[in-house]
This record gives C-alpha cells, structure tokens and sequence, in this order.
C-alpha cells in the first residue's frame, strides 16, 4: 500500500487513494480530502462523516446511503445534496474509510 502525505502527515492509501488505517485519520485530513475533490464541508456534512465513523466503530464496515438514512437519518437525497454524483464513494473517502460494499 503507498503511503502518501495529506494534511502534512504522511497516510496509507489504497490504489484508488482511499486511507487505510482507521487511526490516521482527522478533521484536518478530512478537510484537505474534501479539498481535493471540491466539496466545502459544513455541519451537515460532518454530521454524515461523523456518523459513518462511529457506525464503522461498531460494525466493522462502511454504511451503506440506505444505512446513512435508515440509522444516520440523513435521507439519500439530503445525501446527493451534499456528496454530488456519488455520496456513499465520497462519504467513506473524506471519513477515512473503505468504499462501502457494491460502490464501485
């Protein structure tokens, strides 16, 4: 796995740029991985990352968009809003966690 520099800290990465370690992740990580794929976080967007991360905590694996809403209780649309195109891809990549299962 390479390991790259984000935020001034140097990362594991997978080949699709996603980190690897759950522990290297932070808020300021985060904020330079939203940079790079122009989105501007603001509370509504914490408040998914922050969920995925504590969900991952507890479940071993990424949310899923239907989980986001079911347990999150952020609706799939609300979702779109703030992660165009791909919400669940960019959700995991900018919390510091693996694509969810079936996102390709």
């Amino acid at each position: 796995m390479p390991i790259i520099e984000i935020a001034g800290r140097q990362v594991n990465v997978n080949e699709e740029g996603f980190l690897t370690e759950y522990d290297e992740w932070s808020e300021e990580i985060a904020k330079a991985l939203a940079a790079q794929i122009e989105i501007d976080l603001t509370d509504e967007h914490w408040k998914a990352i922050k969920f995925l991360r504590e969900d991952y905590k507890t479940e071993g694996e990424t949310a899923t968009s239907r989980r986001v809403q079911t347990v999150g209780g952020i609706s799939v649309k609300e979702q779109f809003a703030l992660f165009p195109k791909k919400p669940s891809k960019k959700m995991a990549y900018i919390a510091g966690l693996p694509k969810p299962k079936g996102c390709v």
